[in-house]
């Protein structure tokens, strides 16, 4: 055997019914499993459905052998599984994955998993139970990792035979678990990139995997430190470590991730790469920002991102310094002040602070003084004030297109971060399209991926939403994270009350701001701002709504009257604005250079107008402008749907029901024509 196959077989585990064991003449023999943490065995969802219903109602239906004994499991975590623990699944999905509670496996052996995503080509190693010769046995093949395809990764020369799924895929050359055994193709398998797992922390009951994966590190820190422990997977990391190689040894990185397992967990991939941001901005470039996105979801993984950093020279960095681990270093910097800022100095970051002063004594000067600065006591009340002068990592921008002589009308969407209103990093999209009624449903999951990447500690991303003037009055404000079935939370409130969420012209966006446009933004984001009618028939003395029986205001006339209001102005109107004369008197305003207007994208009948645009016109004079619109307009979201409200408290409110907000300013790229597939979020670490 390999030195890999010494320390993978202890932890690989044979899944059959309860009672199997190893007898190949026992109960059903379902597929394998490998324990990633005492207590704690990852396998593939379609392994443990053998099961059946007993598996998805959570009991101990799933018979569990390796070397240390005979148990029963119980499947906590799985992606796909059933609606109902009654039915059965056609297929089984990427991510294809299922881990379950091993009672009395607490002393088990336990593979080491990457932190980073596979790279490829690899030389790689399967490991799983198999009947390959009839008899029931373990197998152990090497292979290559040659690239991914969507979600899988592909291997060759090493294809596994049934029985294998489930099993871990090792990448011999930096000793790591990187994939499950999935299945196979003709000439070659597919496993599951072990970044997969991170999917399950959005399952119900997700949070747990943060427990799981501070138990793996304790567990193999606890190995390294061990005098009895025998051969060990950082012993084995270190033999393939050359003693020319640059970056973050095994042994530190075994010593960095048992400090980390001891701190509270980030609650969102931006938590993470915020920081990952910011050292990578330090070290290798001021503008610097990653065309590619992962969702790291615990501090390991922004190591991940960072221990093995390459950069060109630099005048002020000299060829022998070690930038992965100046990079590493400054990161776990960040992440004690991170921690302290926002739940103060008791947060256990106590020995991860003598840890990093210990390691910095052979980093750049500039990064140890960097480091010395942020690792001084924080401030009096640091844990109240804000987590980062940064604010959200990024805003999420959709843009939604028309799909051209499509029928019925489809609409292709991209969905995509936007830093600092500049920089575009793509995340996931669909060209061919959906039609309208699909488009909530459709954009719910990238939608809250890309909000996970966004959000930063404390700090919620934007929503920016760029549409065909004939989708206007979608509701966007109203969409859900949740299914509308899930309890009250923070996923089932509405976008727009618990962030901001604005629109955006997408035809405007393709070409470079006209004059009126720019001089209109300056005015608007110095304020004050004041109301001017969208539709100035709306307020005929006299008559509180806008029915045919009104005399049209022209298209030029609105032109003309929108393009003499003031800079400041800003459009109102008590009625959708996506067809008929509210569409046309749209068009007029964002012609006049209007980058802010404010409508009911509800088509119901009303007879408030003239009290909509009052309490517009107030809102308005209240805020300092431009950027001080978002929180009021929240505010009233939130009042306006509070259904539970004391009927006076609604009336105060119901004006603001169904609220759309025009933000649209200048500046905000891009000019040119749409982007054309966009890669699938984490297309390059799943």
């Amino acid at each position: 055997m390999s030195a890999f196959d010494t320390l993978v077989r202890p932890a690989l585990v044979r899944i059959a019914a309860p009672g199997g064991g190893y007898d190949p003449h026992g109960d059903p023999f379902w597929g394998t499993g490998f324990f990633i943490a005492p207590g704690w065995v990852l396998t593939c969802a379609h392994v443990v459905a053998k099961g059946g219903s007993a598996v998805w109602r959570k009991e101990p239906a799933v018979g569990i052998t390796w070397e240390g004994g005979r148990t029963t499991g119980q499947v906590v975590l799985a992606k796909p599984r059933p609606a109902t623990p009654d039915t059965a699944l056609d297929s089984w999905d990427f991510p294809d994955l299922a881990l379950v509670r091993v009672e009395g496996a607490e002393r088990a052996a336990c593979v080491r998993l990457s932190e980073r995503p596979p790279t490829t080509p690899a030389r790689i190693s399967l490991h799983g139970w198999a009947r390959q010769t009839g008899e029931l046995g373990v197998r152990d093949v090497e292979g290559e990792a040659h690239g991914t395809v969507g979600r899988a990764l592909l291997v060759r020369w090493a294809v596994p035979v049934e029985g294998c799924s489930g099993g871990p895929v090792v990448d011999l050359g930096r000793g790591a678990v990187i994939g499950v055994n999935k299945g196979r193709g003709r000439d070659e398998g597919a496993a599951v990139p072990l970044t997969s797992l991170r999917e399950l922390y959005d399952v119900p009951g997700g949070e747990v995997l943060h427990d799981v994966l501070r138990a793996h590190d304790r567990h193999h820190l606890t190995r390294h430190r061990s005098f009895g422990a025998g051969r060990t997977w950082t012993a084995a990391q270190t033999e393939l470590w050359t003693a020319t190689a640059r970056g973050v040894s095994p042994a530190r990185r075994v010593q960095l991730y048992g400090h980390f397992a001891e701190l509270p967990p980030p609650t969102a991939p931006g938590e993470v790469m915020a920081l990952v941001d910011a050292v990578k901005r330090r070290v290798l470039h001021p503008e610097y920002q990653d065309v590619l996105e992962t969702g790291a979801r615990t501090w390991r993984d922004g190591v991940g991102l960072l221990h093995e950093l390459h950069a060109a020279r630099r005048e002020d960095r000299p060829e022998s310094t070690d930038l992965g681990l100046d990079a590493v270093l400054l990161y776990a910097a960040h992440v004690v002040r991170h921690l302290t800022e926002r739940y103060g100095p008791g947060t256990g970051v106590g020995s991860l602070v003598d840890w990093i002063a210990d390691e910095s004594g052979g980093a750049h000067a500039a990064v140890r003084e960097e480091i010395a600065a942020l690792l001084e006591p924080a401030p009096p009340h640091a844990a109240d004030a804000p987590a980062t002068e940064r604010g959200a990592r990024a805003d999420v921008r959709i843009e939604i297109d028309a799909v051209p002589y499509s029928t019925p009308r489809r609409y292709a969407w991209r969905v995509m971060l936007l830093f600092d209103g500049r920089t575009v990093s793509p995340l996931r999209g669909d060209d061919g399209g959906v039609t309208r009624d699909r488009l909530r449903e459709t954009l719910r999951g990238p939608l809250t991926d890309a909000l996970g990447l966004g959000d930063s500690g404390d700090h919620l991303a934007a929503v920016e939403v760029v549409l065909p003037r004939e989708l206007f009055d979608e509701p966007l404000d109203t969409w859900r994270l949740s299914p509308d079935d899930e309890p009250f939370g923070e996923r089932s409130l509405p976008l727009g009350q618990r962030r901001t969420v604005v629109l955006r012209d997408r035809y405007r966006s393709h070409h470079a701001p006209s004059p009126e446009w720019r001089r209109r933004w300056r005015g608007s984001a110095a304020g004050p701002l004041r109301a001017v009618p969208l539709r100035a028939e709306v307020l005929t003395p006299g008559d509180e709504g806008h029915g045919p029986h009104l005399r049209r205001e022209s298209r030029m006339t609105a032109y003309e009257r929108l393009g003499a209001a003031a800079d400041g102005s800003v459009p109102v109107f008590c009625g959708p604005v996506a067809a008929g004369d509210g569409q046309r008197a749209m068009e007029a305003a964002l012609a006049a250079g209007h980058p802010i207007a404010l409508w009911r994208h509800s088509a119901r009948e009303h007879t408030d107008c003239a009290e909509f645009h009052k309490r517009a016109g107030e809102l308005l004079a209240d805020v300092d402008g431009a950027e001080g619109l978002h929180g009021p307009v929240r505010v009233l979201r939130l009042r306006a749907g509070d259904t539970e409200a004391d009927p006076r408290d609604r009336s105060e409110h119901a004006w603001a029901e169904d609220l759309a907000v025009l933000y649209d300013p200048p500046d905000r790229p891009p000019y040119e024509a749409p982007l054309q597939g966009p890669p699938l979020l984490g297309e390059a670490d799943r």
